[in-house]
């Protein structure tokens, strides 16, 4: 990130060869080794993730396992494990699929991999709510925190849709940027020349406990989640909803106890589409104001490209580490002004910052808004 580096690239682990868009941003299969090859891939990415951060937060010497709860979220969940079973139904004739198919692909499966590795035995399930899944499981995740619900929460998201079959939904669509030689040049957010999003996969998983719990026990304190906000537009299944978005904010500045001028930076939902981004512009104006101007927003997935269910979780754990190291994350691939788009975009370069509170903003297909307020360790108390 500080460095303004994309990691989108040209599709390696998939056939490409009757795709139009060819391009995404894709973990590398040397990743994924020595995780449990009985697991769809978006269960062995949360399996990962999870991993990192049960061991960061020292959780295992948490005594009670009852009380630790599991809550992912996820868009598409177990599109591998689909996707190669109606090929060999479909493609390959074969009459008969694999017992452990639908396990697999169901969308609980990360949440119930996760739960069963680390021994959470507390409440646990999957939100489900495209591309707000993660924010949605993340807001959640802190309310059962706040109200006693659990003593720690594994919380975050985890997809991975970048198979053939997804591929050719999202062209149907008409919203993917087109293939390009310089893939890393693709996703152009808040830019004038933005010619549509990029898909790609990921996790990214936060232990979530009481601020005292995790000082007892000697965890690293990376940040404090103040509130979240959900919305519905209740309208168009494709086209976001400036309302549905300021709503989702104002909730969220609600839930935190905050108002608008203790926000110093927003992580932008900036898919790079047509429709996205001058719709959150709006939002972000309405619910600030003339301050909106003052403020940096930015969306980092300029660089990573959209992991779908999993991009609010991606999104808050780069935006920590960014602002915990000082600096505020670009948006990169910003070419030209758009008369719509009008705030402080953090073009192209990182820049230095001691910014402690910022918004995470996640709107999805569907109506479906989630956004999520944190304070960095800079800021906590």
């Amino acid at each position: 990130m500080q460095n303004s580096r994309s990691g989108i690239s040209h599709l390696r682990n998939i056939d490409t060869s009757n795709l139009i868009c060819r391009i995404g941003g894709e973990v590398s299969s040397e990743a994924l080794e020595g995780t449990g090859r009985d697991l769809d891939r978006f269960s062995r990415l949360a399996i990962i993730a999870s991993s990192e951060a049960v061991t960061q937060a020292r959780l295992d010497e948490l005594p009670d396992r009852a009380r630790i709860a599991t809550l992912l979220g996820t868009g598409l969940g177990g599109s591998e494990s689909m996707e190669g079973a109606y090929h060999r139904l479909y493609a390959e004739g074969q009459s008969r699929l694999a017992p452990g198919t639908i396990p697999k692909a169901m969308y609980n499966a990360a949440t119930s991999a996760v739960s069963s590795l680390h021994q959470a035995l507390g409440p646990a399930f999957t939100t489900v709510s495209a591309c707000a899944s993660a924010a949605h499981a993340i807001g959640q995740a802190a309310h059962w925190i706040r109200f006693g619900m659990a003593d720690a929460v594994i919380s975050g998201g985890s997809d991975a849709p970048l198979f053939p079959g997804v591929l050719r939904g999202w062209e149907a669509l008409r919203i993917l940027a087109p293939d390009s030689d310089s893939p890393a040049e693709s996703c152009r957010p808040f830019s004038a020349d933005r010619k549509g999003l990029v898909l790609a996969e990921g996790a990214a998983i936060l232990v979530l406990e009481e601020l005292e719990s995790a000082r007892r026990r000697g965890a690293p304190i990376l940040g404090e989640i103040l509130g979240s906000g959900m919305s519905s537009d209740a309208g168009h299944v494709t086209d976001p909803s400036p309302d549905g978005a300021a709503r989702a904010l104002r909730l969220a500045l609600e839930d935190a106890g905050i108002d608008g001028d203790g926000v110093g930076y927003i992580n932008a939902h900036g898919t790079a589409t047509r429709a996205n981004d001058p719709v959150e512009t709006a939002a972000i104006r309405a619910v600030f104001g003339s301050r909106a101007s003052l403020i940096p927003v930015s969306s980092t997935k300029s660089m990573h490209g959209h992991a779908m269910g999993a991009s609010a979780a991606i999104e808050i754990v780069l935006s920590l580490l960014a602002l915990n190291a000082g600096f505020l994350p670009p948006t990169i691939n910003y070419r030209e002004k758009d008369p719509a788009c009008d705030l402080d975009y953090v073009p192209n370069v990182a820049r230095e910052s001691e910014v402690d509170t910022f918004v995470s903003n996640s709107f999805g297909f569907g109506g479906m808004n989630g956004v999520v307020v944190v304070r960095t360790s800079r800021g906590v108390r």
